[in-house]
């Protein structure tokens, strides 16, 4: 044992003591770790992982999500606990519906998953107030995430009854569970420094609380670099490949490696290219493990754990983070928000996944050893005898291409790529080489040959107006302008601020001036809507200032305050505040007058709200108006309908584009917030962004100058056949007989381009032999429908040569072989095929084709 290793540590390199009976689903495990990675029953493996967070779609789709998580090459699912939602009054508990935590867990199991348990409970995840419930707030004297002792208290008694639900249900590794990680606290690291010495104090408190839960799996924190013994530090990033863990007896774990990046209203689409993504993975693996060799037994085999936002899902209801975070979560990921796969993201991941299982034998058996190849080029080979190793070849130069020569053969590496060679001489991948299946567009909605529209023009549409300021009884008055949050208790995303002021002179015409802390606010003077106002992520803060006219005597200014999502990342992020902070009316003969500190009457919430109009119990109420004539562009109005669902099982989704800002709901399901009236900046987007060089949230970016989000996800499981109710409140003016219902058909577009210079498919490999199943050196263009239901039904495009244009737009080149007949007899009728890219043909002209590299590029159909 290495000199000085904390005593605790070394009870969890040592077997644990299993505490399990067989059951159906799996038998116990140890859980431990070394210098190089985690250990599961003595013996190591390369694991693979990606985040699913339950609450962010539905328990009807989780199944299938699982199973293209598995499919894609994942071992593991990470997942964080929500408190907030779990218990929303204290001493309340909520595990059911989305928020079914067992279930959840269960149903990874079932589908021979593991779990990495993010309990926190801080998650920050971009969810409403960082995962805290809000009664928290309200305990006096309480700090949160500090060394308080109010704050320790609650935590600890969350993280108790987590694990102890875990263990009561035996999910725990050591139990025949699938559990094998927890997560305690969540990038405390990035900000314990505003905290001070009582941070570090609540960093050493929150290890020595994980750890006495005796879970029997190692914890973890993410991002915190003095993570005590026994918690395993780990990184958080868009690389991880330099990262070091606190210790040399920890291994090197990379907890979120980001797919694209979470989309905020009025801001463009961000985007990562999945060549980047990739590279950034390969690059992890290269430098695999640590380069430290303590307490390593060699008969171990060992876990490198990676994790990616592999399904983002969607903020349903009030539960996106803020300020200002969209409804979508789709982030990018390889499985889109409606839980179909992201091609080439999907496919090209499965495949580097594949190739590094190739090389698993050897990852487990060495620390790499570095060979520089060149300027901004290297190798890493991993050694399992002299004569035997597999290899990660790197040129991590942003801008020049190069041939290099390792162990005497030449290979020819693309800017910011790594290929890998299981058998240090052949290239099973490179992680620039996209040959993966794709789609048309990146849309699940858009990339079907036939998506069913349904336009709600000819609906029945009812409508009931919000009354401007003051309506209920359980209003009140105080002093001056009070704070938002501390008001509503986040029961409501409004607060109306009113009051009156009193003009006795013939100076009535100046600026009424309001300054915000956050997020939208909407003026009112005299009933009339007088201006609008609002802020953004990085600066929720705003002012309005608009000229009035006044009348000769008693006039209403009524503001009504809107918040888009309670904060949920920075230092002290449950202190910050919101609403109206200053009223001054400016620019009158008589001079400038604050009346900011005058009486305010305040009113939590709308009237709508308070009845309750989102319910399907009101669906017939007589608070709903009917005319022939659709009040629209109207500001704080309810609109009600009824729609069929369209015939499918898939998805469907809102298209809101007509619609300004407000909030949805199905059946009584809240969609979500929307808001398509605030567009994202003219400029700063490509839709080909160069995947070469360090990349970051604003790296590639989408859809500037247009609406953020214009559909709107909801679930198959949350409509029924006959008619469905759509609820929405209006908070600035929409047209919703403009409002459509989409769903995905039958019918799907796949496509595949391969280069005859690509290498063949990473599974003609047989794993950790060094074999080729079969010595074919040919790549080969893959194609499979996405949904097991669906064959391939025709052929839109097949080509060999130098096609041209893209997926779903595909024109033969000057160097041209069609390829159509033979590409229907191999395909038509299956559900996937593959077909090797031949090297030569009869009907391409030697003068046209030569020098070129020829590309095989195939459209198909699946329906």
């Amino acid at each position: 044992m290495a000199r000085g290793f904390n005593r605790l540590a070394i009870v969890l390199l040592c077997v644990l003591i299993c505490e399990c009976s067989w059951f159906e689903e799996g038998r116990c495990s140890t859980v431990s770790y070394d210098h190089r990675a985690l250990v599961i029953d003595g013996k190591r493996r390369v694991l693979l992982s990606g985040s699913v967070h339950y609450p962010r779609t539905t328990p009807e789709m989780w199944p299938e999500i699982i199973r293209l998580s598995k499919e894609g090459g994942l071992d593991v699912i990470e997942t964080y606990v929500f408190w907030n939602n779990h218990e929303p009054e204290r001493g309340q508990y909520y595990f059911e519906g989305r928020f079914d935590l067992v279930k959840f867990v269960k149903t990874v199991q079932e589908a021979g998953l593991l779990v990495h348990l993010r309990i926190g409970p801080y998650a920050c995840a971009e969810w409403n107030y960082g995962g805290f419930p809000m009664w928290l707030h309200f305990l006096p004297g309480i700090q949160f995430r500090t060394n308080n002792a109010i704050f320790k208290n609650e935590m600890k008694r969350f993280l108790a009854k987590v694990v102890n639900l875990m263990k009561e249900e035996r999910l725990f590794a050591s139990q025949g569970g699938p559990i094998i990680l927890a997560q305690v606290e969540n990038e405390y690291g990035n900000v314990e420094s505003s905290y001070g010495q009582p941070g570090e104090l609540y960093v050493q408190w929150a290890a020595k609380t994980a750890v006495s839960l005796n879970t029997t799996v190692p914890w973890v924190m993410c991002a915190q670099g003095d993570a005590p013994d026994p918690i395993i530090n780990t990184c958080n990033g868009f690389y991880c490949d330099q990262f070091t863990p606190n210790s040399p007896s920890k291994p090197k774990m990379w907890t979120e490696n980001y797919s694209g990046w979470f989309l905020s209203f009025g801001y463009p689409i961000p985007y990562r290219p999945v060549e980047d993504l990739a590279f950034s993975v390969a690059r992890f693996f290269e430098y695999g493990g640590t380069f430290q060799n303590y307490y390593m037994f060699l008969s171990m085999f060992s876990i490198v754990l990676y994790v990616v936002q592999y399904f983002g899902g969607t903020n349903f209801g009030r539960t996106a983070g803020g300020p200002l975070v969209a409804t979508s979560y789709d982030y990018d990921a390889p499985i889109d928000e409606y839980g179909f796969i992201r091609q080439p993201k999907w496919g090209h991941l499965r495949d580097l996944h594949k190739a590094i299982k190739l090389c698993e034998e050897y990852l487990i058996s060495s620390d790499p050893t570095l060979e520089k190849l060149g300027r901004n080029l290297e190798a890493h080979v991993y050694y399992k005898s002299s004569n035997s190793c597999a290899a990660f070849l790197a040129n991590f130069d942003s801008i020049s291409d190069a041939r290099v020569t390792f162990k005497g053969n030449e290979y020819f590496l693309p800017a910011w790529s790594v290929s890998i060679l299981p058998d240090c001489k052949n290239v099973v991948f490179n992680t620039a080489k996209v040959v993966s299946q794709r789609h048309p567009a990146e849309n699940a909605f858009t990339r079907s040959t036939s998506t069913h529209e349904v336009s709600l023009a000819t609906s029945d549409w009812s409508w009931y107006q919000e009354y401007v300021g003051i309506w209920g009884t359980n209003s009140f008055t105080k002093s001056g302008l009070l704070e938002q949050i501390n008001t509503t208790k986040d029961t409501s995303d409004f607060l109306w601020y009113s009051t009156r002021y009193v003009n006795s002179t013939e100076d009535r015409d100046g600026f009424l001036n309001v300054q915000s802390m956050g997020h939208v606010a909407l003026v009112f003077v005299n009933k009339k809507l007088l201006g609008l106002g609002y802020g953004n992520h990085d600066d929720e803060k705003f002012s309005i200032a608009q000229r009035i006219s006044l009348e000769e005597g008693i006039n209403t200014l009524d503001i009504l305050s809107m918040m888009v999502g309670l904060q949920n990342y920075g230092p002290w992020f449950d202190v910050q505040g919101a609403g109206i902070d200053e009223v001054v009316l400016a620019g009158f003969m008589n001079g400038n007058r604050d009346i900011s500190s005058q009486n305010w009457t305040y009113q939590v919430g709308l009237k709508g709200e308070h009845l309750g109009l989102d319910k399907i119990s009101l669906a017939n109420s007589s608070y709903w108006s009917h005319g022939s004539s659709l009040p629209v562009a109207n500001s704080l109005i309810w609109y009600k309908t009824t729609f069929l669902s369209p015939q499918g099982k898939g998805p469907l989704a809102l298209n809101l584009s007509s619609m300004g800002k407000g909030q949805a709901w199905v059946n009584g399901h809240g969609i979500g917030r929307y808001w398509p009236a605030y567009l994202s900046p003219p400029t700063g987007c490509t839709e080909n962004c160069d995947y070469r060089g360090n990349h970051d949230s604003s790296t590639c970016q989408r859809k500037c100058g247009q609406p953020t989000q214009t559909l709107y996800h909801v679930p198959r499981a949350w409509v029924h056949s006959g008619e469905n109710l759509l609820v929405l409140h209006e908070e600035l003016g929409g047209d919703p007989s403009k409002i459509t219902v989409l769903t995905q058909t039958d019918a799907e577009v796949i496509c595949s381009v391969v280069s005859e210079d690509d290498p063949p498919p990473v599974d003609s490999w047989k794993p950790n032999t060094n074999e080729l199943v079969s010595r074919q050196s040919q790549p080969e263009v893959r194609l499979a429908c996405s949904d097991e239901r669906r064959l391939i039904s025709s052929i839109n495009f097949a080509g060999f040569g130098n096609p041209g244009g893209n997926c779903g737009s595909f024109v033969p080149g000057d160097c041209h072989a069609d390829m159509s007949s033979f590409v229907r007899k191999a395909c038509v009728g299956k559900k996937g095929c593959s077909i090797p890219v031949m090297t030569e043909s009869e009907e391409l002209d030697d003068g046209l084709c030569s020098g070129l590299v020829k590309r095989f590029a195939v459209e198909a159909v699946c329906s």
